[in-house]
């Protein structure tokens, strides 16, 4: 399934999939297979997609919309201050 979220998130910023890429040092073709649901980035990768978009990593890849309350403990808990997307 198409990854709607994750397309959003990366044209948000003005990037296309080519600097994605760049940023996270993988080929354009795989972030063209995460944005088309034919494959999913790792754990790790998926968080640092999440940074770097800064969008919540649940909603982006599980298609999860996280209650504000879980929100506020978790960003207490995190590093990593993470924009619904």
């Amino acid at each position: 399934m198409r990854n709607d979220k994750l397309i959003r998130a990366r044209r948000r910023k003005g990037w296309t999939q080519e600097e994605l890429s760049r940023l996270i040092s993988c080929e354009k073709s795989t972030i063209s297979n995460w944005e088309n649901g034919v494959s999913n980035p790792s754990l790790s990768t998926a968080f640092r997609l999440s940074s770097l978009l800064e969008c919540d990593v649940n909603e982006l890849f599980l298609n999860i919309k996280i209650k504000e309350s879980q929100k506020m403990n978790q960003s207490k808990r995190a590093s990593v201050n993470n924009k619904s997307c």
